[in-house]
């Protein structure tokens, strides 16, 4: 693809949305033309927030764990059509990933705090009384006629760690259809991007350091459609001379503490969002394991040590594509795998 003319110009947007901001980034000759475009796109994420938020008591997600509460086992439970394609994408991924990514870890996520309460770190009882409340396995999706159906009392939905992808696709797929061929949109780290900026071939992104907000890792530029990054700096509890991050493991009901940050560079944003937070469940061995098995994405890690500095592990995929200049990574060991 060449790069845009280097006369044409950028303009940012942003809203917040989702309990974060959200900013469209869109490039052409006339900036005066840009504004109703992105107001068009970003009430999109304000659609998708309606339907997937857990925040408020009318949204698909939330009509849903009404209805999983007082359901038997095996009642058939209608999901709406939006709703259905976020779902059925995150059982897929939570099979796919052996459960470290999980839509019913909503039960845990509220013990932690971190939906819709102070975050606090539970006691160990309380997380074991709330497991068998948890597991993918317990629902049986029938795609054809977007139905859930629970094997068992008390299981909770939660979107939160794939929804913002799929807004974010969904805004991409609104600038295309408006016409729209350069632009970068970005909602809390999950990213995707259309053609380039002015006078370059690619948009490129800082990756920020886990351990500094002021500081980046390197510099990534994108050749996929899409990008999420997610880490456990953003939310955490402080306890036990610990920090405990919003990032929980389904299958023990801990915060996953092994990876500081993933990077996933895929064709869609909703399945990069999804399998980030898997990844940092996972760890670095498995996640790099499995990462390299796939040709679908591409990853970039960033593991904790405490025998030494910490790790930036970048897929050979990536070589070409991510770089760190003078101060950025300080601090770190860079490999490849």
């Amino acid at each position: 693809m060449s790069a845009r003319a280097a006369e044409d110009v950028t303009a940012r947007f942003s809203m917040r949305t989702m309990g974060t901001t959200a900013t469209v980034t869109l490039a052409g000759a006339d900036s005066s033309a840009l504004a109703p475009l992105a107001a068009r796109a970003l009430r999109t994420f304000a659609r998708v927030d309606s339907l997937m938020s857990n925040w408020t008591t009318t949204s698909d997600v939330a009509r849903l764990n009404r209805a999983l509460a007082d359901a038997e086992p095996y009642d058939a439970l209608p999901v709406g059509p939006e709703t259905s394609k976020v779902l059925e994408a995150a059982l897929h991924i939570a099979a796919a990933s052996g459960g470290a990514f999980d839509p019913t870890v909503e039960p845990l996520v509220r013990l932690w705090g971190f939906l819709g309460g102070r975050p606090t770190r539970p006691d160990s009882a309380d997380i074991q009384a709330l497991l068998p409340r948890v597991g993918h396995r317990a629902l049986a999706w029938d795609a054809p006629r977007r139905v859930l159906q629970p094997a068992r009392a008390g299981l909770q939905i939660d979107l939160g760690g794939i929804a913002k992808g799929y807004a974010v696709d969904c805004v991409r797929d609104s600038l295309q259809k408006m016409g729209v061929t350069d632009a970068l949109i970005d909602l809390s780290g999950n990213i995707a991007q259309l053609g380039s900026p002015p006078g370059r071939e690619h948009w490129r992104l800082g990756l920020r350091d886990p351990a500094n907000r002021d500081a980046t890792l390197g510099t990534l530029t994108l050749t996929r459609a899409a990008v999420a990054t997610s880490g456990d700096y953003e939310q955490f509890v402080a306890a036990d001379g610990r920090r405990y991050g919003h990032i929980l493991d389904p299958r023990s009901g801990w915060p996953a503490d092994s990876l500081a940050s993933v990077t996933v560079v895929m064709d869609s944003a909703m399945d990069a969002d999804a399998w980030a937070t898997a990844l940092c469940v996972m760890g670095p061995a498995a996640a790099k394991k499995l990462a390299a098995a796939r040709d679908d994405m591409d990853v970039i890690l960033v593991e904790r040590r405490e025998d030494g500095p910490d790790l930036i592990w970048v897929e050979g995929s990536l070589a070409g594509s991510y770089s760190m200049s003078s101060g950025d990574g300080a601090g770190y060991r860079l490999h490849r795998f």
